[in-house]
């Protein structure tokens, strides 16, 4: 038994569409075996045995989703590696990981071969073409799926590194069906399920929520390589449902054509991978009548919080825990529980869990309390309905003058103001404070109220140790590929604001 390739591909009965292409042309279920068949034997005919890894840095594309399920037949361990990554970073991924194989777009080849020593190199691009594919279309459909335990690994994700080098969170079989199927339940995905596909797939969110949830439900998708929202737009009325992050609802939203009437097919939209705004909920709800599912999770967790399907979707929160995860908020230092409603670290445990980071055991076991609550370094607090709230990263918390200022709360406040799109809120070297409060307002380039009428309306609405002392104006903030605001970017473009002392 193979578990996670069994889950996945053993539900939809063979005729049923399994993803549908940017062309037209379509892929059923009972097309897996054979299409994954060739794969995963041109796999281990360049050597590839169980447990070994396989990086793949390409374009999204249909094979390219194929290719992780083969890997996964195979009894391999998957490992996706974002499209904008530099040679110097593939360096450190490839000499940390040491896969078997490497693939990667055409275009990129030669930088490859150049990193990788000895390993065998294969190309695919984002038209599914390359030799990894003509070299699979030379071999046999038929191939015996290799077996594995939930305990073995399925596939490595890299985490984004900005407090240190990028750590390898192991995830295994296990740990990526228990969510799969938890969430299947949860969000009421059946066979007749349709999801608008628009993610990248180098990305847990993509990989591990969008496509493994469709297929452990036996659903389809519409397979589009990046998302466009007056394109979406034009799919809704073929689909279900719908999974992306908080820039997909705020394009969608300057589409003239998003109505009830353009979403009444629509039972589900989710978000998540960043915060979303609550005046976007409010805005998306009163312009098609439905209201976004927001949920939480992480690289290293999969899904650990999500709201209702039935019930109170409440703006500015990720809703209560999975019903299979346990979550607490606890002491940052000591990790005594908290109290609810205070703001504490979010610690959570259950089969969602990662195995540890790669390699590094000492790493891995500094981010475990005991008893297996995984340290999640997330901020947060529970309300008196259970659901969750996310103040921040605790990296990014604020001590200034000794006391400690969560983002969120000044952000909350300055993003009520007219004028904002939306802020960030940082902490900066200061020689008095040790951190000063420093905010940093978008504009999307229009008017907008001068920093003195800004520090002028907070000054009443938060305490003064939670002020900003500086306002600094943008045109858009910083994000990376999933649609978070980059904070450690934003702290190192103003690092030196307050080096002469300025207040």
């Amino acid at each position: 038994m193979n578990p996670l390739f069994d889950t996945l591909t053993r539900t939809a009965a063979p005729g049923d569409l399994f993803l549908e292409r940017p062309d037209g042309g379509v892929i059923r279920y009972g097309d897996l075996d054979g299409l994954t068949g060739r794969l995963a034997n041109a796999l281990t005919r360049e050597g590839v045995k169980a447990g070994d890894r396989v990086a793949v840095q390409v374009e999204k594309s249909p094979e390219n989703l194929l290719l992780y399920l083969a890997v996964v037949r195979a009894g391999a361990v998957f490992l996706p590696l974002n499209t904008a990554y530099t040679l110097a970073e593939l360096a450190y991924f490839i000499g940390d990981a040491e896969p078997a194989v490497v693939v990667c777009d055409p275009s990129a080849e030669a930088g490859i071969r150049e990193i990788v020593g000895g390993t065998r190199v294969l190309t695919l691009d984002a038209a599914g073409k390359g030799s990894l594919m003509t070299l699979a279309s030379a071999q046999p459909e038929t191939f015996g799926t290799v077996a594995r335990e939930a305990s073995d690994l399925a596939a490595i994700c890299y985490t984004s590194g900005t407090t240190g080098r990028s750590k390898g969170a192991m995830l295994t079989h296990g740990n990526l069906i228990a969510n799969a199927l938890t969430l299947v339940d949860l969000w009421r995905f059946t066979p007749g399920d349709v999801l608008i596909h628009a993610l990248p797939i180098y990305h847990v969110h993509g990989l591990f929520v969008a496509t493994n949830v469709v297929m452990a439900a036996g659903a389809a998708m519409i397979f589009r390589p990046k998302f466009d929202a007056a394109e979406v737009l034009s799919l809704i009325a073929r689909a279900t449902s719908l999974m992306g992050v908080p820039t997909f609802y705020t394009r969608l939203l300057d589409q003239p054509g998003l109505t009830p009437e353009a979403c009444k097919g629509m039972r589900l939209f989710i978000s998540g991978s960043a915060p979303l705004l609550a005046e976007t909920h409010r805005a998306f709800e009163t312009r098609t009548g439905q209201r976004i599912l927001e949920r939480y999770g992480m690289t290293e967790t999969g899904m650990n919080t999500s709201n209702p399907y039935d019930g109170e979707r409440v703006a500015g929160t990720v809703g209560p825990p999975l019903p299979d995860v346990e979550l607490r908020i606890a002491d940052p230092e000591t990790g005594a529980v908290l109290a609810g409603g205070e703001i504490g670290m979010i610690e959570v445990k259950g089969p969602n869990v990662f195995a540890g980071y790669w390699r590094m055991p000492e790493k891995t076991a500094s981010e475990f309390r005991p008893g297996g609550w995984f340290i999640t370094g997330d901020l947060g607090k529970i309300d008196e309905a259970g659901y969750v709230q996310i103040v921040g990263r605790g990296k990014d918390l604020i001590i200034s003058g000794g006391l400690n200022v969560y983002p969120k709360e000044v952000e909350v406040e300055i993003d009520a103001l007219p004028g904002v799109v939306e802020s960030a809120v940082i902490g900066l070297a200061h020689p008095d404070f040790g951190e000063a409060v420093t905010a940093v307002i978008a504009t999307g380039g229009k008017a907008h109220a001068s920093e003195a009428e800004v520090l002028s309306a907070l000054a009443e609405r938060l305490a003064r140790f939670k002020q900003p002392k500086r306002v600094l104006f943008v045109d858009d903030l910083p994000r990376n590929a999933m649609g978070k605001v980059q904070k450690a970017l934003l702290r190192e473009q103003h690092a030196g604001l307050y080096a002469s002392g300025d207040a």
